[in-house]
């Protein structure tokens, strides 16, 4: 037991998730509500048409809508909170009534909105080391959180000899992002942040190469193993491209969810997906093997 909460339950607010062997993977489906994300830059830029596509998203078997207001893809322009919650936070209100709404922001102004709107999770990319204030944002709300590893802010992490001798200084890039998630967790924790409440993302996509993502991914287990339940986000992601030969990110579904359903069999218990319904049958077939096995 921590705090009162079961081993096993992720706590988000007034949300709890069982995560773990034997529990049902957590599918996370991926709403940018942003003109210029790489894969639906665009698509669902006015609040009517955000929350009929959220709403779709939990119709087809998603537990928590991901709401985003600021891509990070590589090279992509910063947004200010201001226009961030503008965008997203309407949409939270509007879903969050549905289920479980998390917000994708590295600000605390605008996780603090989010959460004044509905949300119940802080997912931040930069797993809160660019805004100060984040971790007490999170820890003031009881709000659950996700921290994601990443050496460099997107504006800056371009395909560049510099990037890729970033991606060299790794040595053993499971360890070494392990090692760095270990750290976050313990930075949450003196903050305030309720352990049951935390969950870690290795970042998929985010400053590794193909081999690495591919080490990654064989040895999700060194992430799973962290004592708080470890994310997957590689869906539609470029390195799948490389290995598939696919280049419009759209087309890369079926093999996003034969990356999660890999993830999950050794150990994800969150997966966060743009194609919902292809990705909930695939986790839940490699969960059933997994304890199976197990």
């Amino acid at each position: 037991m921590t705090h009162g909460v079961p081993a096993g339950t992720w706590r988000a607010r007034d949300r709890a998730f069982a995560w773990g062997p034997g529990a049902r993977p957590v599918l996370m489906g991926v709403l940018n509500v942003t003109p210029d994300s790489f894969s639906d830059g665009g698509r669902f830029r006015d609040a009517h048409d955000a929350v009929a596509a959220g709403m779709a998203l939990f119709d087809a078997g998603a537990d928590i809508v991901d709401v985003g207001a600021e891509s990070t893809r590589p090279g992509a322009a910063r947004v200010d909170a201001a226009e961030q919650r503008d965008r997203a936070c309407e949409v939270i209100a509007r879903l969050s009534p549905r289920g479980p709404v998390s917000i994708d922001t590295t600000l605390a102004e605008v996780a603090e909105a989010a959460v004044a709107s509905g949300a119940c999770i802080v997912n931040d990319v930069s797993g809160c080391t660019e805004d100060s204030r984040m971790l007490e944002v999170v820890a003031a709300h009881g709000a659950g959180l996700v921290m994601m590893h990443r050496l460099v802010a997107p504006e800056h992490d371009r395909w560049s000899t510099e990037r890729d001798a970033r991606r060299e200084a790794y040595g053993d890039v499971v360890g070494a992002v392990a090692a760095w998630l270990v750290a976050r967790v313990e930075a949450a924790r003196a903050a305030g942040v309720a352990q049951h409440a935390i969950a870690v993302d290795p970042g998929f996509g985010f400053g590794k190469d193909v081999v690495q993502h591919l080490r990654m991914l064989a040895r999700f287990d060194a992430f799973a193993s962290l004592g708080v339940p470890a994310l997957v986000g590689a869906s539609r992601k470029s390195f799948i491209g490389a290995l598939t030969g696919i280049a419009d990110p759209a087309g890369r579904d079926s093999a996003s969810a034969a990356v999660a359903a890999i993830a999950v069999a050794h150990g994800a218990s969150i997966v966060r997906a743009h194609d919902v319904a292809g990705h909930r049958a695939a986790i839940d077939v490699a969960a059933a093997v997994r304890d199976a096995s197990a």
